[in-house]
């Protein structure tokens, strides 16, 4: 979990930072106005790909937790079924 927390604050980090930097960007651009968007659309796209790498590895290992945790209740409903039948046969061989 704290994982995770950690990769919300630097998602976060990254888009302040690119809000910020965007707007004194385009307030002090010296360039023309078509040249600017380019160029902003171009960081845009290369913060988006830097933050898909975190996201992607944080459900790769929510995954592999959901596939751990489904083997385990797997395993606790066999053991249970199989400790039912036991006591059930049990029962039924005492009557």
């Amino acid at each position: 979990m704290e994982n995770s927390n950690d990769t919300v604050k630097v998602i976060g980090s990254i888009l302040l930072g690119s809000l910020v930097g965007a707007t004194i960007g385009v307030l002090f651009a010296p360039h023309k106005g078509s040249k600017t968007r380019r160029r902003l659309l171009n960081g845009a796209q290369s913060i988006s790909d830097e933050i898909k790498c975190p996201i992607n590895e944080e459900v790769q290992a929510l995954r592999i937790k959901a596939d751990e945790l489904e083997i385990m209740a797997s395993e606790k409903i066999t053991g249970l079924s199989t400790t039912l039948k036991h006591n059930a046969d049990s029962l039924v061989a005492h009557k």
